[in-house]
Parts: structure tokens; sequence; C-alpha cells
């Protein structure tokens, strides 16, 4: 019997999944083949040809942030991710904020991948003239119609929906890497459209380009890498948590730099480094399928606008089923209500918390769609706005939670020289923050930051005026397998010494 059991009196989640499953979590909310396809043109927006820079600066920081969790993921295995790392580091009340905004992060991002899925759709159908959609209502549609089958997956046992979701995106990135390297074969030769070739200056800020302005980029890079971390979300339900969950975030981070960068620098080369070829980049609708419609062929392209949209599809449900871990860990800990906490005893899943993540999407998209009258790209860029501004201040409390339990907490189990990492990724997190929040934007793009305050403000707010609840919480996080007790001595031992 699991710690939960002992503690509730009721099934827990079942603990069998692979290293393999835990990257299926990570790689599929990460959904790098819809990534690749869209957030580059949040990031062209802000800094011009100079994309894959943004997202090598993105890569940095999430390289610094992946120490915090391999660290932690080292020792602890709780299905509330940095609910219970931070909890368990600096208190309750901070682990009850971290699990808060984590989950309206991962909540957030299922309504920004559930509208890039719709808004594939949507430009599949016109493309092959199935249906001349002409208007932005059949993105929201189709983006809902899309969000019954997540919700009807998530509820399913955590096993067979990682597999479905590391085969299909593995397949779809693997397609997306063969159309890339077709592309730079052509463009290494001058034998693509309009005779483009390899261009350097992808690689350089346009001149006049401040410092600020990257920074505004490096948020839709964040937005791209966001979500390696989620294989922490099931350190209760993996077979050897404390061994696979860091090789699935770390092995997952690593992948996605590599890949970005190549991805966004052939992008950014195949569709021209002039203002015109950046306009073009910035309004196509789907990147990675228009290269390759004009470096190959116009079936591929449609190919490849089908894999995105499987591609956000399959993040949608990775994100819904990260919100549903980490509703269900603070019901069952009395933060939420405890419905939430309750495991369906036939599949062994959080059916209520699933189906309370897969209504709030429902309600934002039809406040969006009903209310605003907005259309499915914006909702997708505000969406993973907030959702990015949010993670970044999970990151900063697991960070500093980090610290706290490696280098001052007894005699420390690594080297004190490397308390520069985690420094070094608060101070970048900490910037990227800052940019994105002041001067205080107007317009639509008022949009992102509002909410991401507000929605921490209420964690703050909850966490303050519930006491007990979160002593009692902290009580509980102490007790729960591998958040304390008899357990390790402080500290963590070396990642090539962990098992």
């Amino acid at each position: 019997m699991t710690a939960d059991e002992q503690r509730a009196g009721q099934p827990g989640l079942h603990r069998s999944l692979s290293v393999w499953e835990a990257i299926g979590i990570s790689l599929a909310l990460m959904a790098p083949s819809m990534a690749a396809s869209i957030n580059p043109q949040g990031t062209a927006s802000t800094v011009g040809r100079a994309v894959p820079v943004a997202f090598a600066l993105a890569f940095a920081g999430v390289l610094l942030v992946a120490y915090t969790f391999v660290r932690l993921t080292q020792r602890f295995h709780h299905s509330g991710s940095v609910y219970g790392f931070v909890g368990a580091t600096l208190g309750p009340r901070a682990g009850v904020i971290a699990g808060w905004a984590l989950t309206g992060t991962y909540t957030f991002y299922a309504v920004t991948t559930a509208m890039a899925g719709g808004r594939f759709a949507a430009g599949f159908l016109d493309a092959t003239g199935i249906w001349k959609t002409g208007s932005a209502w059949p993105g929201f549609l189709l983006g809902a119609i899309g969000m019954v089958v997540v919700w009807w997956l998530a509820l399913t046992p955590a096993r067979g929906g990682t597999r479905v979701l590391l085969a299909a995106e593995a397949i779809t990135v693997a397609l997306i890497l063969v159309v890339i390297a077709v592309v730079f074969a052509k463009l290494a030769g001058h034998s693509g459209p309009g005779g483009l070739g390899v261009d350097g200056s992808a690689f350089s800020l346009p001149s006049g380009t401040p410092l600020s302005a990257l920074f505004l980029g490096v948020v839709f890079g964040f937005l791209s890498f966001a979500g390696f971390e989620a294989a922490a979300t099931l350190g209760e339900e993996t077979k050897r948590p404390n061994r696979d969950i860091p090789r699935a975030i770390l092995g997952v981070a690593v992948f996605g730099g590599v890949y970005f960068f190549v991805v966004t620098a052939v992008e950014v080369m195949g569709f021209g480094t002039s203002a015109r070829g950046v306009a073009a980049f910035i309004n196509s609708p789907s990147l990675i399928g228009d290269l390759g419609t004009a470096y190959v062929s116009p079936w591929i392209g449609n190919v490849i606008t089908i894999g995105a949209m499987i591609s956000a599809f399959s993040c949608a449900l990775a994100s819904t089923v990260g919100a549903a871990r980490l509703a269900y860990a603070l019901g069952r800990d009395g933060i939420l209500p405890v419905r939430l906490g309750g495991v369906s005893p036939a599949r062994r899943t959080p059916a209520a918390a699933t189906g309370a993540v897969a209504v709030a999407v429902y309600v934002v998209v039809a406040f969006t769609w009903f209310v605003l009258r907005g259309d499915p790209f914006t909702l997708f860029l505000e969406a993973g706005t907030i959702g990015t501004l949010i993670l970044l201040v999970v990151y900063v409390l697991a960070t500093i939670g980090m610290v706290k339990l490696v280098f001052f907490s007894g005699r420390p189990a690594v080297g004190r020289w490397q308390i520069a990492v985690p420094a070094l990724g608060i101070v970048v997190l900490g910037y990227t923050l800052f940019r994105n929040v002041w001067p205080l934007p107007t317009g639509v793009a008022w949009w992102g930051p509002a909410v991401a305050v507000a929605w921490l403000a209420l964690g703050v707010i909850g966490a303050l005026a519930r006491p007990a609840a979160a002593r009692r919480a902290g009580e509980l996080l102490t007790r729960a397998e591998g958040l304390g007790g008899a357990g390790p001595a402080p500290g963590l031992p070396p990642l090539e010494t962990a098992s």
C-alpha cells in the first residue's frame, strides 16, 4: 500500500510506468513538432530574424532549471511535482503556492494547445478544399471537439496514454527532421525558392534591436520547452522514480535544445532573413508545413500540418494529465476540494480532477469565443504567455527550494561551486519575468501578465487565508513517500550515483 493509500484509505495511483513512459509525458507536453510549427512566430515578432538566438538563450535557461529538477527528483517522487518539492523544502505555504501555480500553467497550456490543434485542423481542411473555413470560429469548434477526445484519453491509465503520445510525437518529429534536412540541403545548394541560401545573419540581432526585446522573444522559447519537467508528476506511477524521472527530464531538455536551435535556424533561412521573409515567417499558418510545400512537395506540407495537429492535441492531453495530477495532490491534501483527491477505483486515475481541468479549459475557450470575440491564434498566444509567466515563477521557487535542500541542509552532497548553476538560473528567469511585465504591456498583450499575476495572487491569498489547511498539507507532505521522515540525509547524491 502506498503512502497516499495509508493516509486517505482509498486506492492510490498505480506504480507501473517505465522511463519511456516518463519521457513520453514530458515529450508530449513539450510538443516539439507543434512548437516548431507555431511558437517561433511569437519570437520573430520581437527579434526578427534572430529567432535561433532567442531559442539558444531559452535553452541555456532550461538547462539551468533542469539541474534543479534533476536534483529534486533524485530525492522526491510526488504526483504534485513542485507542490511536493517546494512544500518539502520551503514549507507548506510555499508548496501550496507552487502547486496552484503549476496547475494553472498546465491548464492554460491545455487551452493553448487545444487552440493550436484547432487552428492546424482548420488550416488543413481549408488547404485541401474539404472545408473552406474563411473565419475564426472553425478553429474554436475543432479545438473544442479535440478536447472531448483529450478528456476521454486523460481518464485512461497513464501507461496507454503515454505510449500513444510518445509514438505519435516521435513519428511527427522524424518527418519534420527529414523536411528540415531537405530544406538545408537546398539552401546549401542555392536551389530553393528565390535562390535563398545558408545565411549566418539568422544568428545575430538585427541592428537597433534592444536586449529587452530579445528577452520578450525568449518567452516563446520557454513556451516551446515548457513541459520538459512534466515527468515529475508521474513520480508516484513510475517503477524507479529516483532514477528514471531525472533521466527523462534531462534527456528531453537536451533533445529539445538541440532540436529547436537547428529547426528554428533552418526555418528562418528557409523563409529568408529579409524583412519580407520575416513577415512571411510571422504570417505563416504552419511554418514547417509551408516549408515542406515550398521545398519538397505540396502533399508533404499537408501531412506535416496533420502531424502538428496531432502533436498539439497530444500536448493538450499531456497538459490535462499534468494539471489533473496536481489538482489531485492538492485535493488529496485538503487544499482544493476533497473530491478532486479521489481516484477512480476501476481506472486508478484522478477522474474528478481530470474533469475539473477539462471544464476549466472549456470555460476559457467559451469566454474568449463568445464574450471577447477573439480568435484561436490570439487565444493561443495569450494563454501561452499566461502559462509561461506563471511557470517561470514556479521554476524560481523550485530552484530556491533546491538550493536550500542541497547546499544549506547539513553537509552538502555536491561541490559548493555548483551553487553557481541555480544562481545563474534565477538571474535568467528573473530578468525574463521583469522584461515581460515592465514596462506594462498595452492592448491585447495586457491579458498575459494581468491574468498570470491574478492567478498567482489567488494562490498566495489562499495559502495565507487557510493556515490550518496549509499546516495539514505540510504534515502530509512530510509523511508522504520520498518526502521526509526516515529517508536519506539532507542533500542529494551526485547524478552519476543516483539510483
